[in-house]
């Protein structure tokens, strides 16, 4: 077996190991060349889909990914509807009301709302094939991960690419990564978030709690998986009927 047919091999035991991957449904596609692992297929959620890139990732001779992975997406929508459902995402959340919206449309940029106040920040929506790109400068680690969890809740979303910066610098933490679970908790109409702990250790989310259903459970899971940094999710919320 030669070297690359081994990390193939090794990549795919990682994968068939982690239950909630579910390559069994979900077939993920392999290919390995000058140390750089190509992974490529639609997963059933995010949990599946940062989970298949971490236990990727951790492979012996895998120096880089390249991410070619998509979610399932709850509704199949086309990427002008998508866009819309998270501009106005984006422009009724309080927490984004100064900042400049802007979409770029087949290489054109649009404007949406320009800023009160530039020190405000700037996010650049664009989507395609459901994959949504989040671009521009926000005022903290907070903005940029709550935009985030707005673009994955659109139902049409495949995969939300984040590449707002942050002005000034934030030096990332736990602490920023509870916050910002509990932010998406909070803002999330379908969880009781006062019934739900929320801690982090080496980022991975730890939930505990009472619920009144799985479905309830569920969503609060996800909710800490659409947050950027997320590398793990240990939900312990019980469900009590």
């Amino acid at each position: 077996m030669s070297e690359r047919e081994r990390i193939l091999h090794d990549v795919r035991a990682a994968l068939r190991g982690e239950p909630r991957v579910g390559v069994d449904r979900f077939p993920v596609r392999l290919e390995f060349a000058d140390g750089v692992l190509t992974v490529e297929g639609e997963l059933g959620n995010v949990a599946a889909k940062k989970l298949a890139l971490e236990r990727a990732s951790a492979v012996r001779g895998v120096d880089g990914i390249i991410d070619r992975l998509r979610v399932e997406p709850a509704q199949r929508m086309g990427d002008g509807q998508i866009r819309d459902l998270v501009r106005d995402a984006l422009l009724q959340e309080p927490t984004l009301a100064e900042a400049a919206i802007r979409e770029r449309v087949k290489g054109a940029i649009r404007v949406v709302r320009d800023p009160v106040d530039r020190r405000r920040g700037e996010v650049v929506i664009a989507v395609d094939d459901g994959v949504v790109t989040l671009d521009g400068d926000v005022p903290s680690l907070a903005h940029k991960r709550l935009a985030g969890v707005l673009a994955w809740w659109v139902p049409g979303s495949r995969d939300v690419i984040n590449g707002l910066g942050v002005t000034p610098p934030e030096e990332d933490n736990d602490g920023e990564i509870t916050e910002a679970v509990r932010t998406a908790l909070e803002k999330d109409p379908f969880v009781n978030a006062s019934q739900i702990r929320v801690s982090t250790r080496n980022a991975v989310v730890t939930l505990t709690g009472v619920v009144p259903s799985d479905s309830e459970r569920e969503m609060a899971e996800f909710d800490s998986w659409y947050v950027f940094g997320v590398d793990d999710v240990r939900n312990a919320i019980e469900v009590h009927r």
